[in-house]
């Protein structure tokens, strides 16, 4: 059985993973997620990247959104809201931030919080959480957060403001500059159980096309992580997240752009050059090609626009033929 390993964001990795499952036996596929964007709102346990991935294999996720559950209805976050409207409590206001109802939660994706909240608090980790909840999704596939630690994404504005991932992302839509980010409690936190003998057995590791600043490196700062895949780079397949010069989905290309990098095909070279061997990138981005080989790496141009399951079973199928011949 082919084993394969995918370092994970969210939506870009779980269109990635559908493919991946029609390709490969799933019971052979590791994906390794990011718990940076993971947050406490309401008092519940909230796990974006995790939750999308469960709902996008279990093909339950809204088509539309890419994130939440299919038929979801928002009874109880209206609920929040019109209680903040009527007490003036503003999303900005620290004392009453959860309160103000920023952050949607859908009625039927509550289960998923509670469910986990309650689980965590009887002192089950995040690992065998996520496990139990992938398993009553009937997923075949082991999915695995980067950490069972607590670790959190912020990112410093350039006006000095301190924000979370999710109130960046949420909250401000994020439509605020950026100067840096930080991965808080990384240096602290240890792999989850499984995550590095699954880099260090794999056939082929994928870097998903997920955001490398506030996706994948929050699961490469976890300590141990980053030096398994450089071990295993000439096993290793990025995907990357620009097509064109731009992001298909969130803020990837400006924030390289504010942080100083390049955004483009060939800056996502230069990222992953220490990672991987290979590098796919977009048809679009062909011109690109012998700029992303002076890169160090070996540059394979494909669709990489994941469309339907078709399209991502064929960009899977890509990936594994580059190292498996």
């Amino acid at each position: 059985m082919t084993k394969v390993t995918v370092i994970c964001g969210g939506v870009g990795a779980a269109r990635f993973l559908r493919g991946l499952v029609q390709v490969v036996d799933p019971a052979g596929i590791t994906a390794i997620v990011n718990v940076g964007d993971d947050t406490v709102l309401h008092g519940l346990e909230i796990s974006p990247d995790l939750d999308t991935i469960t709902y996008t294999m279990a093909g339950a996720i809204d088509p539309e959104r890419g994130w939440g559950l299919v038929d979801e209805t928002w009874q109880a976050m209206q609920l929040v809201r019109n209680y903040a409207t009527a007490n003036a409590i503003s999303a900005n206001d620290p004392t009453g931030n959860d309160a103000a109802g920023w952050f949607s939660l859908g009625d039927r994706d509550l289960g998923t919080h509670l469910y986990r909240t309650s689980r965590r608090r009887a002192g089950a980790t995040l690992s065998g959480v996520t496990t139990e909840i992938a398993q009553a999704w009937g997923l075949e596939l082991a999915l695995v957060p980067a950490t069972d630690d607590p670790v959190r994404t912020e990112l410093i504005t350039t006006d000095g403001r301190r924000l979370s991932f999710q109130e960046y992302f949420v909250r401000e839509q994020h439509d605020v500059a950026v100067r840096s980010v930080e991965v808080v409690g990384a240096d602290d936190a240890r792999p989850a159980p499984g995550v590095l003998g699954a880099i260090n057995d794999a056939d082929v590791v994928v870097i998903a096309p997920s955001n490398p600043v506030v996706s994948i490196d929050p699961v490469l700062a976890i300590p141990g992580i980053r030096d398994a895949l450089v071990a295993a780079r000439q096993r290793t397949v990025a995907v990357s997240p620009i097509v064109g010069g731009v992001a298909l989905k969130g803020p990837a290309d400006r924030l390289l752009r504010e942080l100083g990098h390049d955004a483009t095909a060939t800056g996502i070279a230069r990222w992953y050059a220490p990672l991987a061997a290979t590098l796919v990138i977009d048809e679009v981005d062909a011109d690109l090609a012998d700029d992303v080989a002076g890169e160090g790496l070996r540059c394979v141009v494909a669709p990489t626009v994941m469309s339907g399951p078709v399209e991502s079973a064929a960009l899977a199928r890509r990936c594994l033929a580059e190292v498996l011949g």
